[in-house]
């Protein structure tokens, strides 16, 4: 896949589902890694966080993901790579732990409406995932 520059433009939205796989966050945590790869360019955003998460959740290494983005030709593969090295059990938790986030749970971590100022505007009730795409929309309006 080829790289991205996410000072162009955001990630995909963390419900965007690649075909293969049903858990939110896969496609922009995709995304996120190709900024990393050569010639792409991450900006502003940052693996830790969300995506760590997800990975830890998964029990794949950033590093052999970026790997098999680096050689893949497009989503389904990659689909396909992440289902041989994770199992569903760790694939449910993890979309069940993403889908109930809520701001209320972060809200006290220290930095956290520093790094995502558009928390302040929104619920507390408000998913974590939609927060994320609230403030891609703001960053790049």
């Amino acid at each position: 896949m080829e790289p991205l520059d996410l000072t162009q433009a955001p990630p995909r939205s963390t419900r965007t589902q690649i075909p293969g796989i049903d858990c939110p966050m896969i496609a922009r945590s995709i995304d996120k890694l190709r900024a990393t790869l050569p010639g792409g360019n991450i900006g502003a955003y940052k693996i830790a966080g969300t995506t760590a998460m997800l990975l830890d959740g998964l029990g794949i290494a950033q590093s052999d993901l970026c790997a098999a983005i680096a050689s893949a030709k497009d989503d389904r593969e990659v689909a396909g790579w992440i289902a041989e090295h994770t199992t569903p059990q760790r694939l449910e938790r993890v979309k069940e732990g993403l889908e109930s986030a809520r701001i209320a749970d972060r809200a006290q971590m220290p930095g956290f409406f520093d790094r995502y100022p558009i928390a302040r505007t929104l619920a507390e009730e408000t998913p974590l995932l939609d927060m994320l795409d609230h403030d891609d929309r703001a960053a790049f309006a």
